[in-house]
């Protein structure tokens, strides 16, 4: 299926505090996001940290994040897993709690075929309704859905597309080749959102756009509009920021440039820690480089 949404998606950090996920601090980044243009928000992805929260917890915060956005911008929810039977369990409670969309992570760890990779899909979009999104990032899942292997994702019926976070721009082309006539692409990476956009990407789901939502959201709509010199433009000074954000494994960074502009977001869940001090430097000068204020 094609045309789930356009434009820029957000991988939303989850902000913590001692008792759990801090609602207080989700409620201003929502609204933060909504107010600078953001299409629709993805809650629970890599950058949400569900690895590190129980099941009941993310059935609340889905609860939460469907009333809170209330139809301002599309609601995707992460529901995948190395067990297709959870993936499926997470996927059918996301909708039956409102979502309109779900973003569904290769298994990892013990990782599946190429062939396991079609039947994951198929397992998850029979049990639903909603548009299901891929999301291939071999980086930290050690399976890479080939080109050829979403060709045949893409007969799925409500396979809505793929987040192509492989970093290969010679797949990611042979992948559009493949299936843009079915389903959408949508860039994963930050560094390669401008080219992955200019070659038919539909639009991005974005981890920079945690901190920078109304410039993502420009360069999509740039690109959308063919004006590509601006949009080549905006890309320059976007960069520099982007690749801060990922100076150390996301979520680290991002959720350090979340407390830098003023958000009380907290740290990573363990195992994950908080951000290197010369690190953390690096990240406040390119966010002040690009026009951020930072506390």
């Amino acid at each position: 299926m094609k045309g789930f949404f356009k434009g820029s998606a957000t991988a939303l950090i989850t902000p913590f505090n001692e008792e759990g996920v801090n609602y207080e601090v989700l409620d201003q980044l929502i609204d933060f996001q909504i107010e600078n243009g953001t299409d629709a928000i993805v809650f629970l992805g890599t950058t949400g940290e569900p690895s590190t929260m129980s099941f009941a917890e993310e059935h609340v915060m889905m609860e939460h994040a469907v009333k809170k956005v209330a139809k301002r911008a599309k609601v995707i929810f992460g529901c995948g897993s190395n067990c297709t039977a959870d993936a499926v369990m997470t996927a059918k409670k996301a909708e039956s709690l409102g979502a309109d969309g779900l973003l569904a992570v290769t298994p990892y760890y013990n990782k599946c075929t190429q062939n396991g990779l079609v039947e994951y899909y198929r397992a998850i979009c029979e049990a639903v309704s909603i548009p299901v999104i891929a999301y291939n990032v071999p980086g930290r899942t050690g399976v890479e859905i080939q080109p050829a292997t979403m060709d045949k994702i893409a007969n799925i019926p409500n396979i809505a597309g793929i987040k192509d976070a492989g970093g290969n721009m010679s797949k990611t082309m042979e992948t559009l080749r493949l299936v843009r006539n079915r389903c959408d692409v949508y860039s994963g990476e930050d560094a390669l959102n401008f080219p992955i956009l200019a070659v038919g990407g539909v639009g991005v789901i974005s981890v920079l756009s945690n901190i920078a939502p109304k410039e993502v959201k420009e360069l999509c709509t740039l690109v959308q509009a063919g004006k590509l010199a601006e949009a080549a433009a905006l890309n320059d000074k976007l960069l520099p920021v982007a690749n801060a954000c990922f100076i150390e494994v996301n979520p680290i960074p991002v959720k350090a440039a979340v407390n830098m502009l003023g958000f009380n977001a907290g740290t990573p869940r363990a195992p994950l820690t908080v951000i290197e001090p010369q690190n953390a430097e690096k990240l406040r000068s390119a966010m002040q480089a690009f026009g951020l204020e930072t506390k």
